[in-house]
């Protein structure tokens, strides 16, 4: 006992003692006997030397869509992650403003980030022009579900240096489509959906897009409607007030299924097919979230399924990626997350994000993506190691301002 009193009183006289450091790494048990390796500023000086002239290694997180569970766990797997290895990470959220986006990108371009993750559902053009000040400059960038890309330059429109991820969104749609096929399609008729859409321009609806107009002009379904909302960054409620406008166009028995490729599409259908008691119809979505896993069990009798990817797996894999430009490793020039269909019936209240894998065998199987490499184990051990102690600053991420760029590391 006395020994780990000494301990915390080591702790908390450093952290009070220490002004021109943001953090302060300690021994967990106060004595430098203790350490059984490197530091974590030393690995990242041996493996990252680069990012590591100005003493830390810094990366923006910039989500560039509402405030869901989605993008919550998909920021948690970045930040966890990144905080692993020892980088600091910043997050920001623009709600799908082009313009506030674009403000705060060029802030980051001035500042001392050395890499960023940027995630958007923004035109090609937008992610071009609003990334490519930064890759000029030397930061590093990986993207998720967004396509910078100069249209009409072939393949000298790619940003050079960058990793695109996306979720392979040809194989969800063909997951969902077959998902209704197999719930609708028995009485020999193919099924009359409703189709839920917003675009052109939002590149992972775009591909979603083609699956289902191939299963039309192939006779395998029939577009009984179609709705978007009037503003993407408000889906849910535009979705919910769509499709409550036109439910009474169609009696029951009318219309089979809903088709929503993006689930805060599939929230808002929920709340008017529940609002209705059209219990008539079913509902197959892409996504899943924690908040998706409660209204599915909410409402199973709707929503049948789901396909979808881990997005806090998402997240980290795109913080490896990030890393490994840091360390000058070879990394693809895009990479495709596999899908898995995620059925309703399979589902109880206990289940999360956190044990899905238990209902739906393979969920995560991804987990060893991007994470080889041995100073990534040694940066992961030496932050183990110690305990680090954060000095009480604001949280001026959460607001979208940039932090204060002071030196040191943190």
């Amino acid at each position: 006992m006395k020994r780990l009193f000494a301990a915390v009183i080591v702790i908390l006289a450093a952290a009070s003692c220490t002004a021109a450091s943001d953090r302060v790494e300690t021994p967990v048990d106060g004595t430098a006997a203790m350490r059984k390796g490197p530091s974590t500023r030393t690995v990242l000086e041996r493996s990252m030397p680069q990012a590591m002239a100005d003493g830390m290694v810094k990366v923006a997180v910039v989500r560039n869509l509402a405030v869901n569970d989605h993008s919550r766990q998909f920021l948690e797997g970045c930040v966890s992650e990144g905080r692993a290895m020892g980088f600091v990470v910043d997050t920001f959220v623009t709600g799908g403003d082009e313009e506030h986006c674009k403000q705060l990108l060029a802030r980051i371009a001035r500042s001392d980030y050395d890499g960023i993750i940027f995630s958007s559902h923004d035109r090609e053009e937008f992610a071009w022009d609003a990334l490519k000040p930064l890759v000029d400059q030397g930061i590093k960038a990986v993207t998720f579900d967004t396509f910078p890309h100069k249209t009409g330059d072939g393949l000298n429109g790619f940003l050079p240096g960058l990793t695109s991820t996306f979720q392979e969104d040809f194989k969800l749609a063909r997951m969902t489509l077959d998902s209704i096929l197999s719930y609708c399609g028995l009485n020999g008729q193919p099924p009359r959906i409703i189709r839920v859409w917003a675009g052109p321009g939002i590149s992972p609806l775009d591909r979603r897009q083609k699956i289902w107009d191939a299963f039309v002009q192939e006779g395998k379904i029939v577009e009984a409607a179609l709705i978007s909302p009037r503003d993407f960054a408000y889906s849910r409620s535009g979705v919910r007030e769509a499709l409550a406008a036109i439910l009474p166009r169609f009696p029951q028995g009318t219309v089979d299924a809903i088709w929503a490729p993006y689930d805060e599409f599939a929230k808002g259908c929920a709340d008017a097919l529940a609002d209705a008691g059209r219990w008539d119809i079913k509902l197959v979505s892409i996504d899943i979230s924690n908040d998706d896993i409660r209204m599915m069990l909410d409402h199973s009798a709707i929503w049948l399924a789901s396909a979808a990817v881990d997005p806090a797996l998402i997240g980290i894999v795109n913080m490896r990626l990030l890393a490994a430009k840091f360390a000058s490793e070879d990394t693809p020039a895009v990479y495709m997350f596999e899908p898995q269909i995620i059925e309703t019936s399979r589902l109880n209240s206990a289940v999360t994000m956190a044990n899905l894998s238990i209902m739906v065998p393979g969920w995560g199987l991804e987990r060893g993506l991007f994470d080889q490499y041995q100073w990534m184990a040694d940066l992961k051990t030496a932050e183990r190691m110690y305990l680090r102690l954060p000095l009480v600053k604001p949280n001026l991420a959460a607001t979208g301002a940039l932090p204060d760029q002071g030196g040191g590391p943190r």
